[in-house]
């Protein structure tokens, strides 16, 4: 873009009727010639208005404020300026005042580009995105809606005006008002901060308002049933049908790693005899999309020829009649008071418990229940896959054998 010639002033007009000399101060921006005007709102005496300067003169504290005023309009309209440099268009006059102004017609606003990515992302849903991903932006984005209206009471906010100060504030009404805890906070501000990146990217936003914000993360206490645990609640009897069966398949996800999710969707069609001719499953995980290979354990192929008549499969072709999340928390909430396990009983627990009872602490290298897992880091296992003090007692054990027997 060639460089223009710039101009910027501020000035008084006076109005048909003004007999106390107190006129109403404008600003005239120009460019290559051609002028724009707007008024700045604000009025100054005759008598203490320096034309020359463009500002008023004493030592009054009003005086102050309203050359203090008259700075930072100047600083918005190099802003404006730099922002139209930046994305490339037309340097006018009229451009400036419009880009300060929110007149400018490319203006941006966080809802309306916070809507349009999850319309994009609920149209791949199943695709390239999981149902979870869709659920988890749709509830930032109402986090996002009543943020606005808790801290400017409007609907939408002009995306130009963001900045680290928005970001500081969302983080506390996030906190403090929401009352969410720190790491859900984390990831919700995670979630908004892909939408302010799009905006950078396109040039809607000149800096990310994020670059100084730290991320961090709190370390999680990871609960997994102990191998006492898991035998109490594997041989328990069930006079309950609808208990039995959240039990079976919470067994199934002991056995097997998988996730709620990935339970939910497996068929009978991703069974196949493996390598070592026993029955394999061969799916992809719902939250990532990763491939899964995995033998099945004899305690997870019970589960599996147990239901393998069910009605429910049968018609739908999947391998277990799995209930919804909800309700499956709620009765192995219920199961682990009928088994005296003083735990949070969940059905990722049982993921969990997969990870370090069933693998790790039975001697499984971490590198087979990563991939097991689905996941794709070693770093990402080490999470899920905490050594028990059982494991660690074992291994020490072993440890003072062979050294003695050394010895």
């Amino acid at each position: 873009m060639l460089e223009k010639s710039f101009g910027l002033m501020f000035f008084m007009r006076k109005p048909k009727n003004s007999p106390n000399g107190i006129y109403p101060i404008y600003l005239r921006i120009t460019v290559d010639g051609k002028s724009s005007e707007l008024s700045t709102k604000r009025k100054c005496h005759t008598s203490t208005w320096s034309p020359k300067t463009g500002r008023s003169t004493g030592s009054k504290e009003t005086t102050k404020e309203l050359n203090a005023f008259l700075d930072t309009l100047t600083q918005q309209v190099y802003q404006a300026k730099r922002r139209l440099m930046e994305t490339d268009k037309e340097l006018t006059a009229e451009a400036i005042k419009k880009n300060m102004t929110g007149a400018d017609e490319d203006k941006k606003t966080i809802i309306e580009v916070f809507n349009k990515h999850n319309q994009q992302l609920k149209a791949l849903e199943g695709k390239e995105f999981a149902s979870n991903t869709i659920k988890r932006y749709a509830t930032t984005l109402e986090h996002t809606r009543s943020f606005l209206k808790w801290k400017y009471g409007i609907e939408d906010l002009d995306i130009r005006k963001l900045n680290h100060e928005t970001i500081a504030e969302f983080d506390f009404w996030l906190k403090g008002i929401q009352k969410c805890n720190h790491n859900s906070t984390m990831k919700y501000l995670s979630n908004f901060k892909k939408i302010v990146l799009i905006a950078v990217k396109n040039k809607w936003l000149s800096s990310d308002p994020f670059a100084n914000f730290k991320f961090t993360k709190k370390p999680v206490q990871r609960h997994a049933l102990t191998e006492h645990e898991l035998n109490a609640i594997a041989t328990k009897n069930f006079k309950n049908e609808r208990l039995q069966s959240v039990r079976d398949i919470f067994i199934f996800s002991c056995y097997t790693g998988l996730s709620y999710a990935d339970v939910q969707k497996l068929r009978t069609d991703e069974l196949h005899i493996g390598i070592d001719k026993m029955l394999w499953i061969f799916t992809n995980r719902q939250k990532t999309g990763a491939s899964t290979r995995m033998p099945l354990m004899p305690e997870a192929l019970a589960i599996v020829e147990k239901y393998k008549a069910h009605p429910r499969c049968v018609v739908s072709g999947l391998l277990l009649p799995i209930l919804s999340n909800q309700k499956m928390n709620s009765y192995l909430k219920e199961i682990a008071d009928t088994c005296d396990i003083d735990k949070p009983l969940t059905f990722h627990i049982a993921r969990h418990t997969f990870a370090t009872t069933v693998t790790l602490s039975h001697g499984v290298p971490i590198e087979t229940v990563s991939k097991i897992l689905g996941h794709s880091s070693i770093k990402q296992t080490q999470h899920y896959a905490k050594l028990t003090d059982n494991k660690v007692s074992d291994d020490i054990i072993q440890l003072i054998t062979k050294r003695h027997l050394i010895g």
